[in-house]
């Protein structure tokens, strides 16, 4: 795109490269920046000003300003012909170490590709130095920026080995990805550093457990009450509409009324154990932030008297992490991120555990990219619903939007009854409660 600097279009000759992420004019996965962002609407001081503070500038000159951090380079090479300086010019320098461009042996020589043209950083292999940079963009973006340029930053500059030391692991701004990153590498993590990661996880995980138990709790108490089916309903248990439907034929016309001679409702459930719920999660490392998120799902519903649950984490094997359910970072740190996918063995595991079909709801949390017997799982998924086993696939459990899955093996269970579909954890409990009374899964809208 060309254009006038001073409008909204993308400034004429921009250099090599593209905008920086999160920025004007490149939203990518992210999402673009609002009118006003906190870390882009601020002009000198040290990257806290109002989000409203342009320094005096006028707007013309504040647009400038934003391509200039967009477009990085120097010298006006970017286009905007427009210098930087004060919090600006170091607020730039944390996105040039990142996405700024150099020849090889440049800045970026040993961390990015290297090539001439291509984009590199310029952290190197340098803790210190990374540690430092890890601070600035704290000090100069919001948590949602920072923890997108941590994730880049590991991908494009090679730095997952330094994160997997104490300093690094300090700095960093806690994360699902990052808790996924930090998974994949523990067989790799010196002593030195266990205790520090696990404090990171253990951030995480207290931050989902606060957001999503209070509300997943409450929405399966009350599918399990609803669940608990009795001849003879409390008034404050009758389901009306459905009461209504099977005495239309009791119609009075004359007194513009229904005679009730068959009460339809639910009745309280008890303290015991009504529903049985098995977890099984594929643990290949595409599906990383669905671990994070169902370790905390799983401990949530352990903690429900009326249900027993069960997780079991696979990839070529299996692993039952039951007994860890009191600590989801227990349960994270006994999977293990990455290798091959057996659904089959897992699903053939799952229903060895089954004792009570019409009370168990199984939840298969996988991309169905299926490295096993494919007519042996479906044939397992046939059984068990055919036997009364309420069976969920969920394609991915997380918010990082469509997943890439293995679409014939989702018709494949679409077929059998059981549609396949991502969800996000807050639409989870939703999911849970409809499976627990039966009802069709709400499916959410591609």
């Amino acid at each position: 795109m060309t254009g006038s600097p001073g409008t909204d279009s993308m400034p004429g000759n921009p250099g090599p490269g593209t905008p920086r992420p999160g920025t004007p004019g490149n939203p990518g996965p992210y999402g673009n920046v609002p009118a006003t962002p906190a870390p882009y609407g601020t002009h000198g001081g040290d990257g806290h000003g109002s989000p409203t503070d342009t320094g005096g500038l006028t707007p013309a000159d504040e647009r400038l300003r934003r391509w200039r951090l967009v477009l990085g380079g120097s010298g006006g090479s970017d286009g905007t012909g427009r210098e930087l300086s004060g919090a600006d010019a170091a607020m730039d320098r944390t996105l040039q170490a990142l996405y700024g461009s150099g020849p090889a042996g440049g800045p970026g020589a040993g961390s990015g590709q290297g090539r001439r043209g291509e984009r590199t950083g310029g952290l190197g292999g340098s803790a210190p130095q990374v540690a430092r940079w890890l601070g600035d963009i704290r000090t100069y973006f919001p948590s949602s920026v920072v923890q997108v340029m941590q994730r880049d930053a590991i991908e494009r500059l090679n730095l997952s080995a330094l994160m997997l030391e104490p300093e690094m692991l300090e700095a960093v701004e806690p994360d699902v990805h990052l808790v996924g990153t930090l998974l994949s590498l523990k067989a790799a993590m010196p002593e030195t550093s266990k205790e520090t990661a696990r404090a990171v996880v253990r951030k995480v995980v207290a931050e989902l457990e606060k957001k999503l138990a209070a509300r997943t709790r409450s929405t399966l108490t009350g599918a399990l009450d609803r669940s608990a089916k009795v001849h003879r309903p409390r008034h404050r248990d009758i389901d009306w509409d459905r009461t209504i439907r099977a005495n239309l034929k009791n119609y009075l016309p004359e007194h513009r009324t229904i005679v009730p001679e068959r009460l339809i409702g639910h009745g309280r459930a008890s303290r015991g154990v009504k529903k049985d719920v098995v977890l099984c999660i594929d643990q290949s490392g595409s599906m990383a932030a669905s671990v994070v998120h169902a370790s905390v799902f799983g401990a949530v519903l352990a903690s429900m008297r009326s249900l027993n649950t069960r997780l079991v984490a696979f990839d070529t094997s299996v692993v039952d992490l039951t007994e860890e359910l009191d600590d989801p970072v227990d349960v994270l740190f006994g999977t293990q991120l990455g290798g091959g996918t057996d659904i089959n063995r897992a699903l053939a595991y799952c229903q060895s555990q089954i004792t009570r079909p019409a009370e168990t709801v199984v939840v298969l949390i996988s991309d169905l990219y299926e490295g096993g017997i494919r007519d042996e799982m479906l044939k397992r998924v046939t059984q068990m619903k055919a036997a009364g086993v309420q069976f969920v696939a969920l394609l991915a459990l997380s918010d990082e939007g469509a997943p890439a899955y293995d679409r014939s093996h989702a018709s494949a269970l679409a077929a059998l009854g059981a549609p396949a579909f991502a969800c996000t954890p807050d639409h989870f409990p939703e999911v849970m409660a409809a499976a627990i009374e039966k009802r069709p899964l709400p499916v959410p809208d591609e």
